[in-house]
C-alpha cells in the first residue's frame, strides 16, 4: 500500500481518538466523580493527570522514534493508549482512574509527535499543505464531536463508555498499521540525554500542573506558585544545557530558522485562543443559557463543518496562491472577529447566530492550522523531522493549556454568577469579557504571523499558473 495513505490512515484515526477523548472525559467528569464518590473539586484530578503525563512524555518521544522505528513506536503507543482506556472504564476507585489516566497520557504522549514525524517524512515537502490539510480532520472535528457524543454516552450508558468508545477505532487503527505500514529508515539519534529529560520531565510536568490548577485554586495558592516556579526554573535550566549539550533531546537549536520559529509562536497563540474559547463556549452554553450538554455539543459542532470547508480552500487555492503570511493573519483576525461577535450573545433565542459563528470559527481557523503546518518543516532537514514535531507538539500542548487557564482566570475574576432579584443567575459579562480576552490573543497572533516570511516556504508551494501575452498564432496558455 502507498506509506502516504497508511502513515495517514493510523495516524488520523490514533490522534482522532486522542483528542475526542479529552472533550468526552470532561463531559464525563461530574458523573464519574459522583459514581467514585469524589468531591467535585478533586475531580479535575483525572485531567491533569493525563495533562502532565503528556508533558513528561512529548520531549523523549521523538528520541524514542528514531532509536527504536517511528513504525514501532507509534503502534507501541496505540497499544497503550487503547488498553489504558479500556482500564479507565473498569476502574472500581478513583486512585485506580488517575493512575490509568496517567497511562492513558503516555500513550498519547508518544503518538502524536512520532506519527506526525512519520506523517511529514512520508510527504515531499511540495505536498506539504496536502499533509496539513489531513491533520486538520482530526484537529477539528475531534473536539467538535467529543461534547456530542460524551452527552449521549454518559446520559444513555455511562462515563465508563467515554473511555470504552477508544477501543473499536484504537483496535482498527493497530491492526491497519500491523498490515500496512512500513518501517521508516531514520538516522540514528545518539545516546539518550538523561539529563534533559529529567529537566523536561519535571520542568514541563510542573509547569502544566500549576498553569492547570491555578484558575481553580487561585494563582496566589502556596502549592501553585511553587509549581509554576519550579516548572519555569526547571525550563531554565534545560534551554542552557540543551544548549551546550552535543546531543540534545529537543533540538532548540532549529528555532534558530526563522520560519519555524516564527510558525511555532503562531501555533501557541492560536492554540491558546481556540483551544481556550472552545472550552469557554462549552461553559457559557450549558452555565450561562442553561443548555444541556447535548444541546451544547451539538450547538459547538457547527465549528468542526468550517474547518472541513475551510481546509479545502485553504490548501487547494489559497495557500499556493498568497502563501502563509497573509493567510495565516487573515484567518487570526477572522477568529478574533467571530470570536468578538460572540460576546453580543446574550441569550437562547440569539442561538442560530452563535452556531453561524462557531461555524465562522472553524472556516477562520482552517485557515491558520493548514498553512502553519505546511511550512513549520519547510526548511526542516529530513533527520531533524522527530525534533522539529516534538518541539511543535510541545509548544502547541501548551499553548492549549495557557489558553485554558486565561480565559478560565478571566472569568473568574469578572464572576460567573450575579445577585438579581434576590437570586443567584448567571452573569453573562463575564462570559463577554472571556471572549474579548480570547480575541485579544488571535490578535496577537496576526501580529506574530507577520514576521513570516513567504519565500521561507517556497518548497511547500505549486506554482502558480501564470497567462502568457497571447500570439497571432497561439492561444492563450497556461504555463
Amino acid at each position: 500500500m502507498n506509506q502516504k495513505i497508511a502513515v495517514s490512515v493510523v495516524y488520523v484515526a490514533a490522534l482522532f481518538i486522542n483528542i475526542m477523548d479529552v472533550t468526552i472525559v470532561n463531559v464525563a467528569l461530574p458523573s464519574l466523580g459522583r459514581d467514585l464518590h469524589v468531591q467535585p473539586t478533586a475531580v479535575s484530578a483525572v485531567s491533569i493527570g493525563y495533562l502532565v503525563s503528556l508533558a513528561v512524555v512529548i520531549p523523549a518521544s521523538g528520541w524514542l522514534g528514531d532509536r527504536f522505528g517511528s513504525r514501532r513506536i507509534l503502534l507501541t503507543a496505540i497499544v497503550v493508549f487503547t488498553v489504558a482506556s479500556a482500564l479507565c472504564g473498569l476502574a472500581q476507585t478513583f486512585a485506580q482512574l488517575v493512575i490509568f489516566r496517567v497511562l492513558q497520557g503516555v500513550g498519547g504522549g508518544m503518538l502524536t509527535p512520532v506519527g506526525m514525524a512519520m506523517l511529514f517524512r512520508a510527504f515531499p515537502p511540495i505536498e506539504r499543505v496536502r499533509a496539513a490539510s489531513i491533520l486538520i480532520i482530526p484537529t477539528a472535528l475531534a473536539p467538535a464531536l467529543g461534547p456530542v457524543l460524551g452527552g449521549i454516552l454518559v446520559s444513555q450508558l455511562s462515563w465508563r463508555w467515554a473511555f470504552f468508545v477508544n477501543l473499536p477505532i484504537g483496535t482498527a487503527a493497530l491492526v491497519f498499521g500491523l498490515l500496512f505500514l512500513r518501517e521508516q529508515q531514520n538516522d540514528p539519534p545518539g545516546a539518550f540525554d538523561l539529563s534533559g529529560f529529567l529537566l523536561s520531565g519535571f520542568g514541563f510536568g510542573a509547569l502544566m500542573y500549576g498553569i492547570s490548577e491555578g484558575p481553580q485554586t487561585g494563582w496566589t495558592d502556596a502549592e501553585v506558585l511553587a509549581t509554576v516556579v519550579a516548572g519555569v526554573a526547571l525550563l531554565t535550566a534545560l534551554l542552557i544545557q540543551q544548549l551546550r549539550s552535543s546531543r540534545p533531546l529537543l533540538g532548540l537549536r532549529l528555532f534558530r530558522d526563522r520560519l519555524f520559529r516564527s510558525v511555532n509562536a503562531v501555533m501557541f497563540l492560536t492554540t491558546a485562543g481556540f483551544l481556550g474559547t472552545l472550552y469557554l463556549v462549552a461553559l457559557f452554553f450549558q452555565d450561562g443559557l442553561g443548555l444541556s450538554a447535548l444541546q451544547s455539543g451539538l450547538s459547538t459542532f457547527p465549528e468542526a463543518l468550517g474547518v472541513l470547508a475551510g481546509s479545502q480552500m485553504a490548501s487547494r487555492l489559497l495557500y499556493p496562491l498568497i502563501g502563509p503570511r497573509r493567510l495565516i493573519a487573515i484567518g487570526l483576525v477572522g477568529i478574533a472577529t467571530t470570536v468578538g461577535l460572540m460576546a453580543l450573545i446574550d441569550s437562547q433565542a440569539e442561538l442560530w447566530w452563535m452556531r453561524l459563528l462557531m461555524f465562522a470559527l472553524g472556516y477562520c481557523m482552517s485557515h491558520v492550522f493548514v498553512p502553519a503546518q505546511a511550512g513549520a518543516f519547510a526548511r526542516i532537514p529530513h533527520r531533524d523531522t522527530a525534533s522539529a514535531s516534538t518541539l511543535f507538539n510541545a509548544i502547541r500542548q501548551l499553548g492549549g493549556a495557557v489558553g485554558v487557564a486565561v480565559l478560565t482566570t478571566a472569568l473568574t475574576a469578572v464572576g460567573v454568577t450575579r445577585q438579581h432579584g434576590g437570586e443567584i443567575v448567571p452573569h453573562l459579562a463575564a462570559y463577554h469579557v472571556t471572549f474579548l480576552v480570547a480575541a485579544g490573543l488571535a490578535l496577537f497572533g496576526a501580529l506574530c504571523a507577520l514576521t513570516i516570511h513567504d519565500d521561507d516556504a517556497a518548497s511547500t508551494r505549486t506554482a502558480r499558473p501564470r497567462l502568457r501575452r497571447p500570439s497571432q498564432r497561439e492561444p492563450i496558455a497556461v504555463d
